[in-house]
């Protein structure tokens, strides 16, 4: 081929663009951008000896590679990434909708071609609501390069919103029931035709008839093979692409093997045809796949689409009280917005006026208004039913609550439970083992002389088609998860599900989580020579930099400055006030030994500390806080588990509440260094720990759980500890939890035996012989819909 030729495919090279690379040693000219993206991926995939071998030019390449490759630059625009790239210590992450996702293995196979690329450090693709979470390094790769591979292998990426998500499902939907439509009419004609040859029903006709027959029936045959079956060809490249197999690889070996030896036989007048069988084939794999598209959909509904709930607009109160409208993302912290009665409120934000009955359930599925009043939190999404509220802004847009679990629902599909990692790992060899199985069957049956031995074989390829199994862990997880949103519960791991239904001891914190965390001063005392008031404004001062539920018992507003502000978790606070230290905390924080002077049982001291002098105690309180209203009822319904205490309080305050508990050891003064050593002693002895907590002292100890659940109204730090947000009040959801995990693990449990159970059945009747390949179709279609329909099933429990 000459240099003014294309190497590629032999059209005339460019004059003003050079195009060039090194191909079997010597460097080759190329027309276009795209004839050199192709070649180059060819040298680089080793196929290099096709160039050798081939008999003509290629087909000319599309030269539109490059103009794809700047429409994804515009990702890398730093204002563009502001809406939805997240910092992630010195990574960045985002979350991505998967458009071309067909079944599990297109999961583990762009996770597989993600990880092999320098610069990507984790992957994971929730294939039930096609999206996937990506974290990278920006200094090594670009998001623009990461969008470019998942084009390379198949699969269009974009950042996920909820409105461009909804729009993906409904343009698979509609692609799903054409194909689908297509498919079911077709089979109905070409059944019909068929079952009347062979059951003559049309009397004795002759073979011209006959063979006008096979030819409608394949001319209706192809538009279902060509274009509704093109999903499984698809996947069967991608996977073949990448140098690995999935399910739909002997599904296309099936499809086309029938076709193929249809048309021969049509055409040489001769031999058997299963056309009806292709049809139903695919339009049943079809229908399995639509209805657990729909599945999917309707359990990520739950969760994933949340942010329809944030409305577009938000009335802004300016510094000078007028009010303008504004579009909710452009709120930042610091803003002030106005919610009158019946608004939905645009952002998370903080109460400083009015007050009004709030509609929470979208996020914690308890029908129950809350009160609102000032200084309450509130949260983006949520609907005042009545009254108005002036809301100062605490977290934009992107950072909203609803935004987060969105992100945590993501992030929970990382961490794969065993389950369904072995069964990913096991329908991998199966296709594998299938493939070795079939051409072992064809290979003996042909050495019989047996005339059937090609449709037996097809019969064991469609018959033994492993895609109940790629379904059964993903679609009851998926399900289960969606059911936990629905009550107000956020799993921030999907594989601590697989964790909960092995807990055997509960440790409680008390302060929050047992008792309601509202605090009130029950008893004071001050030391001879005081002043209360200014006593009393000191300890008001500290505790307004507090974020320990004990500081909301020291009502009002701080008049000192203080410097030097510091807190210990588990012990307590302290800073400098007009040349003072003070100390505000337990006992043996503020160094407290000798309390014979106080006339009640306190547990907060106030000490004083100057140059001169050691630590006086010159204040002392008693803080209490009830018991929540559903504590007793929900520690009732978990006593088939050890249930321990371990609390920061007096061990009198401790042994006070538990009284009325079934509650099987209770340890109390404990720092966050104590709390982690009793989780890690129970650990060794063989136990394992589910550690509910709110405050910040609870963070080392919910991190060294077997399983960490933060309540409510826990504290940023809590929740970023834990595996599980109980998002409500209310302490009911850890007996829900509990019960869904059961569910859960027994459904999967289920849908794998079953998927494990049919393959192994029905093999050895499909290598037999004893199996019609049309049989082989609606078992193989039946045990898709089967798992499937099981695993919905929690979403109704």
């Amino acid at each position: 081929m000459s240099q003014a030729q294309c190497y590629h495919c032999g059209l005339p090279n460019d004059r003003n663009h050079k195009y060039e690379t090194k191909i079997l040693g010597e460097v080759r000219q190329l027309c276009c951008p795209g004839c050199l993206a192709v070649s180059e991926a060819i040298v680089a995939n080793g196929l290099e000896d096709y160039y050798q071998f081939r008999t003509e030019p290629a087909q000319k390449s599309d030269d539109s590679i490059l103009e794809t490759l700047d429409t994804l630059n515009v990702y890398d625009e730093p204002a563009l990434q502001e809406e939805f790239v997240f910092n992630e210590g010195k990574d960045k992450q985002i979350q991505l909708t998967l458009e071309g996702i067909t079944c599990a293995a297109c999961g583990w196979l762009i996770e597989k071609q993600l990880s092999k690329v320098e610069g990507i450090k984790q992957v994971a693709v929730n294939v039930q609501e096609r999206r996937g979470l990506v974290t990278w390094s920006s200094n090594t790769i670009k998001l623009s390069q990461i969008l470019a591979v998942l084009k390379r292998i198949g699969y269009s990426a974009s950042p996920f919103h909820p409105d461009e998500h909804e729009a993906s499902y409904k343009r698979e939907q509609k692609s799903f029931l054409k194909k689908l439509g297509l498919a079911g009419i077709m089979t109905m004609q070409v059944m019909m035709l068929m079952a009347g040859l062979y059951f003559d029903w049309f009397g004795a006709i002759e073979q011209q008839t006959r063979q006008y027959f096979y030819w409608v029936a394949l001319t209706l045959t192809t538009p279902v093979v060509l274009y509704s079956g093109s999903t499984f060809y698809l996947g069967a490249i991608k996977a073949l692409s990448a140098r690995t197999v999935n399910m739909d690889v002997p599904v296309t070996l099936a499809v086309f093997g029938t076709y193929i030896a249809g048309l021969r036989s049509t055409l040489l007048e001769e031999g058997e045809v299963f056309f009806e069988s292709i049809c139903m084939f695919i339009f049943l794999l079809l229908l399995s796949r639509f209805l657990e598209h729909r599945s999917r959909h309707k359990a990520a509904q739950i969760s994933a689409n949340m942010m329809q709930y944030i409305p577009v607009s938000a009335t802004k109160i300016d510094a000078h009280g007028r009010l303008t409208q504004c579009l909710a993302k452009q709120l930042v912290q610091g803003d002030t917005v106005l919610v009158k009665a019946g608004e939905t409120i645009p952002v998370d934000g903080v109460v400083i006026d009015g007050s009004a009955t709030v509609d929470e359930s979208m996020l914690t599925g308890e029908f129950n208004p809350v009160l609102k009043q000032q200084t309450d939190g509130v949260y983006g999404g949520t609907v005042a039913q009545d009254g108005s509220l002036s809301v100062r802004v605490t977290q934009s847009l992107k950072h909203a609550l609803v935004n987060q679990i969105v992100r945590l629902q993501a992030s929970a599909m990382a961490a794969k439970p065993k389950a369904a990692q072995l069964a990913d790992t096991f329908s991998r060899y199966f296709v594998m083992a299938v493939l070795l199985i079939s051409g072992l069957t064809y290979g003996f049956w042909s050495w019989q002389n047996n005339d059937n031995a090609f449709w037996i074989t097809i019969a064991v390829l469609v018959a033994t088609c492993p895609c109940a199994l790629g379904l059964a862990t993903p679609s009851a997880l998926t399900c289960a998860m969606a059911k936990l949103n629905r009550q107000g519960i956020l799993l921030k791991r999907a594989d601590a599900l697989e964790q909960l239904t092995g807990i055997d001891t509960i440790a409680l914190d008390k302060t929050g989580t047992l008792t309601q965390g509202v605090f009130s001063l029950k008893e004071r005392w001050f030391a001879k020579g005081v002043n209360p008031q200014l006593t009393m404004a000191i300890a008001i001062t500290l505790e307004a930099r507090s974020e320990h539920p004990i500081s909301r018992a020291f009502s009002g507003d701080p008049t000192h400055t203080i410097e030097h502000f510091n807190v210990t978790p588990g012990g307590g606070i302290y800073g400098d006030i007009k040349g003072t230290r003070f100390y505000l905390g337990s006992a043996s924080f503020c160094n407290v030994s000798d309390q014979s002077m106080i006339p009640f049982a306190a547990n907060v001291f106030l000490c004083a500390k100057s140059a001169s002098a050691e630590n006086t105690l010159i204040a002392a309180f008693l803080v209490s806080d009830s018991l929540r209203n559903d504590a007793i009822e929900t520690l009732n319904s978990l006593t088939a588990h050890q249930l321990i205490v371990l609390s920061g309080d007096t061990q009198q305050n401790v042994d006070n509440l538990v009284s009325q508990l079934p509650i099987e050891y209770a340890k109390g003064g404990l720092s966050p260094e104590q709390k982690y050593n009793q989780v890690q002693q129970l650990q060794q002895n063989g136990k394992h720990v589910l550690m509910m907590g709110d405050g910040i002292n609870d963070a080392p100890v919910l991190a060294s759980a077997d399983v960490a659940v933060a309540v409510g109204n826990a504290t940023d730090v809590a929740k970023t500890a834990a595996d599980v947000i109980l998002l409500g009040d209310s302490l009911q959801s850890v007996p829900t939890l509990m019960q869904v995990a059961r569910q859960a693990k027994r459904t999967i449990r289920q849908n794998i035996a079953w998927a494990i159970g049919y393959n192994i059945l029905i093999l050895p009747f499909a290598v037999s012989g004893l199996l019609q390949p049309w049989m082989a179709v609606v078992g193989m279609s039946l045990s898709s819909i089967i798992v499937v329909t099981n695993s919905t099933r929690l979403l109704s429990k």
